[in-house]
């Protein structure tokens, strides 16, 4: 079975099925406990949210600065969890 004990269907690059896939295995490894593994499927989770955003003419960087508004919202006690 390889690196993984869930059994994950495999999604396609620039589509929404290959984050969640990336997902799946990043559960995995996390269920396993294995970091290395989770570094690896963090990695490649970070590179199919990339390639899903680039198809809807975004970036990373749009991700990012949405990330940070958020952040300083909580920051400035306009958003609480």
């Amino acid at each position: 079975m390889g690196y993984h004990k869930d059994i994950i269907p495999k999604g396609k690059l620039g589509e929404f099925s290959k984050v969640e896939e990336e997902f799946l295995e990043l559960k995995d490894a996390f269920k396993q406990n294995h970091k290395i593994l989770m570094l690896c499927e963090m990695a490649d989770l970070v590179g199919s949210i990339e390639a899903l955003a680039n198809k809807m003419n975004m970036s990373l960087d749009d991700i990012i600065q949405m990330k940070n508004s958020t952040k300083e919202s909580f920051e400035e006690g306009k958003r609480t969890n």
